[in-house]
């Protein structure tokens, strides 16, 4: 399938002949549906919390024992689909067109003063709808001529500006998120971007405006890392007959395997506790309060819930000698360390049925019947031993992307799981039952514990359920193709963790897709 010159092109990504022919065999293949039980509802599936239990969760955060803190921020790739329609606009005026008004690049030119990255020196203090301003203020601010927003990341845009003359960018408005809520004892706020190489220099730039002056008046120390999505991780493209596509000069097109691919990321931080927000879902500092609250709601949540998961662990290592796993011991009130009686025993069976309880009401995992009691206890310490999120949910109010549902396992267990619209059968009735239920939509504000009961740290990858993926129809220089995405992040990346959903506010999701979204209140004075 491969020449001397593909293998050389593809150990020279670090990826390898194998992984490449099972990339290719999956587009054979296909993924399977998974098979959705129900959608996860205030009903079933999300907590939707009281104030008290508001209160009591943001008690919770502010009193837990927490071995370092981090906000991870996915904020590669450039915003030229946030500037699509204006992008659009600019070349129906090239071409001798007339903008109608209610157009999108109409509405863009005729509200340009309200953005904050206007300025009168380069946009004219008068606004005008004849095509020749229009023209003029779409070219400033897509390309080279001015702004050159075009081809740069949503990070370092200009999003806000602010009373006493202040203009903060997506990336410094989560530097101000990140030491209201995210901030470590020793007066520390840990963040990892994820960043495309040739955008460092901007984001950089972008920090340096910004640190010194907010680590002052903030009293805060920054620890920033700036990462790269692996080019490793890239997948292979394959032709309308999964064959490998080639290029005019007959090499493989590899391509970003979407977001999925930074769990490769999110498995070197260090810290114990993260927090995930993507870059254009910020807002003007006026709303910090309350998202910072929300914020907290989460961190409380998770660390309950890690609680709760290493309590029952421990109790486990206690009853039944698991902690020695290497060691057979005689122990005259409980048997044999490793034998089926001590299983049986009637405090360590009470334990499971605790457990099972647990697992089923707080976050929806319905355990099938083991064949012995030892296999009842490993399949619980197992699904207990996992890295833990939680994810905000806000009520489904017509955005794209992926909701909350609850799934049938391969094991014969359920869970809580984020499904994209792609995942979804159609031809299910089950499936398109489930999504015209469904209630609530995935803001991507998620909180998780990456540390083990022993205090180390888990391998995410072993995590990933790679069956979760999806094939995609993407073209190169107008020729079809599709692309193979990896199991996205907070999809099947996160496919076996320990997941909890609940209900928050929707005035804490405010993203910016499209650059018109931008004159909505959350961004605006």
């Amino acid at each position: 399938m491969f020449t001397k010159e593909d293998i050389k092109q593809i150990e020279q990504r670090g990826s390898s002949v194998q992984t490449v022919e099972e990339q290719v065999e999956r587009f054979r293949k296909g993924f399977p549906w998974l098979k959705i039980v129900a959608p996860a509802t205030p009903a079933m599936g999300i907590q939707v919390l009281d104030e008290a239990a508001v209160e009591a969760a943001v008690k919770y955060y502010e009193g837990a024992q927490i071995n370092g803190k981090c906000k991870f921020v996915p904020a590669s790739g450039a915003a030229s689909r946030m500037f699509k329609d204006l992008f659009s606009g600019l070349d129906a005026l090239k071409a001798g067109k007339e903008l109608a008004d209610d157009a999108p690049a109409a509405k863009f030119v005729d509200q340009i003063q309200e953005f904050a990255f206007y300025t009168p020196e380069l946009f004219g203090e008068q606004t005008c709808k004849c095509p020749e301003y229009r023209k003029d203020v779409l070219s400033k601010t897509l390309t080279d001529e001015g702004l050159g927003y075009g081809a740069k990341p949503k990070g370092v845009l200009k999003f806000h500006k602010y009373t006493d003359g202040e203009i903060r960018t997506a990336f410094a408005e989560h530097l101000v998120e990140a030491q209201n809520y995210m901030r470590n004892e020793d007066g520390t706020a840990n963040l990892v971007v994820t960043i495309s190489p040739e955008h460092q220099h901007l984001f950089e730039e972008a920090y340096a405006q910004v640190k010194a002056e907010y680590e002052a008046k903030y009293g805060v120390k920054y620890n920033i890392t700036f990462t790269f999505q692996d080019k490793a991780t890239d997948t292979v493209a394959v032709d309308v007959e999964n064959k490998p596509f080639r290029t005019e000069t007959d090499s493989l097109l590899f391509r970003p395997a979407g977001h999925g691919a930074l769990i490769y990321n999110l498995n070197q931080i260090k810290e114990e506790v993260v927090s995930i927000k993507n870059i254009d879902n910020v807002a003007h500092e006026r709303l910090l309060p309350a998202t910072a609250t929300w914020k907290k709601v989460l961190l409380g949540k998770a660390l309950e819930l890690r609680d709760v998961l290493h309590s029952y662990l421990r109790e486990f290592d206690q009853l039944t000698g698991d902690y020695m796993p290497d060691l057979r011991i005689d122990l005259p009130a409980y048997g044999t360390i490793g034998d089926e009686d001590v299983y049986q025993r009637e405090d360590v069976q009470t334990l499971c049925d605790e457990v099972e309880a647990y697992l089923e009401k707080e976050l929806c995992i319905k355990m099938p019947a083991a064949q012995t009691c030892k296999a009842r206890v490993d399949a619980l310490r197992e699904k207990l031993n996992r890295p833990v999120r939680v994810a905000g949910m806000v009520k489904n109010q017509g955005e794209p992307g992926g909701g909350p549902f609850i799934i049938a396992e391969k094991d014969g267990s359920t869970s809580l799981q984020v499904l994209e619209s792609v995942q979804i059968n159609s031809a299910d009735m089950v499936a398109r039952a489930a999504l015209a239920n469904a209630t609530h939509f995935n803001p991507v504000d998620i909180v998780c514990c990456l540390h083990d009961y022993k205090g180390q740290s888990f391998d995410l990858l072993q995590y990933v359920d790679e069956d979760a993926g999806f094939i995609s129809s993407k073209s190169y220089q107008g020729r079809e193709l599709k692309a193979l995405e990896l199991p996205g992040l907070w999809n099947g990346a996160m496919s076996k963790w320990n997941t909890l959903f609940v209900e928050v506010p929707l005035e804490t999701f405010n993203p910016v897709k499209v650059v018109l979204d931008l004159l909505r209140p959350a961004h605006q004075n």
